[in-house]
């Protein structure tokens, strides 16, 4: 039992250190033990931090495990972390995210037929706030890219997979702006990443920017 509980407050203390989720395969090499009990004993702390109702908890989040804050003090985390920097999406570019999340992968033309408009700036946007990405080209004729989520997107979310994303019941029905996070802020206006490159695009963006 000594043993288990060093192993446990090793694992607890590798993933307080981590900005980023932990694979369990990394904290079960970490901490020198299988996989399997690595699990058992992250599920004990997922359940310990959730009886606490503390200021933290253990989340599997993109593939890896993190501790977050608990939502219970969001609001006044916010008030004095005001200051701190946030993404900042329109609505036009949240719609095109929610549309990407749940139709991926996707192409331009498919996303303008869905959305009744043209999507190119806010793909743009996306990829510079690396929500996005191109995942590769569709074999038909032109080869259009493909547009996806990146793990940044699920940690945005809080999710572990896609699969977690609620369903909807048709895309263009979604109220995504609900279920965006504390970390994202929603605007009026379409903004790039400033310290992005915008010559990394694919170039069927390329001129919507440059």
């Amino acid at each position: 039992m000594e043993d288990r509980n060093y192993t446990k407050g090793l694992l607890e203390a590798l993933l307080f250190l981590s900005s980023e989720p932990i694979k369990l395969a990394n904290l079960a090499k970490s901490a020198g033990i299988e996989k399997t009990e690595t699990r058992e004993i992250l599920d004990e702390l997922i359940l310990d931090y959730q009886e606490k109702e503390g200021g933290f908890l253990l989340r599997e989040i993109a593939g890896g495990y993190q501790f977050i804050t608990n939502q219970k003090y969001s609001d006044i985390l916010a008030h004095i972390f005001k200051d701190k920097k946030r993404e900042t999406l329109s609505r036009g570019t949240l719609d095109t995210l929610a549309i990407i999340a749940y139709k991926q992968p996707v192409t331009l033309t498919e996303l303008d037929e869905i959305r009744g408009v043209s999507s190119r700036a806010m793909v743009a946007s996306l990829i510079s706030k690396k929500l996005v990405k191109a995942v590769g080209q569709k074999e038909v004729p032109g080869r259009p890219t493909l547009y996806g989520t990146t793990t940044e997107f699920l940690i945005h979310f809080g999710l572990s997979k896609l699969a977690d994303l609620p369903t909807p019941v048709e895309v263009k029905e979604l109220r995504f702006e609900e279920f965006s996070p504390e970390s994202i802020v929603i605007t009026d206006n379409t903004e790039m990443n400033p310290d992005f490159d915008p010559a990394s695009l694919p170039d069927e963006l390329k001129e919507e920017i440059l």
